[in-house]
């Protein structure tokens, strides 16, 4: 079940890229854009996180953090981090419990197969925990200065 714009944000921990583990409460006090991706280094996961790479010292001036999720490797996520210089966090959900907490696994249908996948997601939760913003099936395009506008005008 997808949290709603009001609802408190599932809990969270989580292993993410430089060794580190992270939880929602890490982030307590600022606002985080939790944004879920299918694959890395596939070309809209790669423009998705260059869009939110470009913009994140606007994003830190609004007071907010970014992590990017998807059910890659640690060794991946490294690996993807480091070739596309993203100065924010990725953290591997390969047991999907955070996926399922956000309700962002699909059936998706390519090459008439169908699987289950991510469904393209991002979440603002302010520092308090409760979820601001949510975005379902997102297009790459303007995105990432869709949810910089829509952090700035959290009061």
């Amino acid at each position: 079940m997808t949290p709603q714009p009001q609802e408190h944000a599932p809990a969270f921990s989580a292993p993410a890229t430089g060794d580190k583990k992270l939880s929602l409460s890490d982030f307590a006090g600022r606002t985080l854009v939790l944004y879920f991706y299918p694959r890395d280094n596939t070309p809209g996961c790669t423009q998705e996180g260059e869009a939110f790479r470009d913009l994140y010292d606007e994003f830190k001036a609004a007071g907010a953090d970014i992590v990017g999720v998807s059910r890659d490797s640690l060794r991946k996520h490294d690996n993807f981090r480091a070739k596309y210089d993203f100065p924010f966090d990725l953290i591997s959900d390969a047991d999907e419990k955070l996926c399922n907490a956000f309700g962002v696994l699909k059936e998706k249908n390519m090459y008439g197969r169908t699987h289950i996948g991510i469904e393209r997601s991002t979440f603002v939760i302010d520092g308090d925990g409760v979820v601001r913003h949510v975005w379902r099936g997102v297009k790459v395009a303007d995105h990432a200065d869709e949810v910089l506008a829509a952090v700035r005008a959290i009061d």
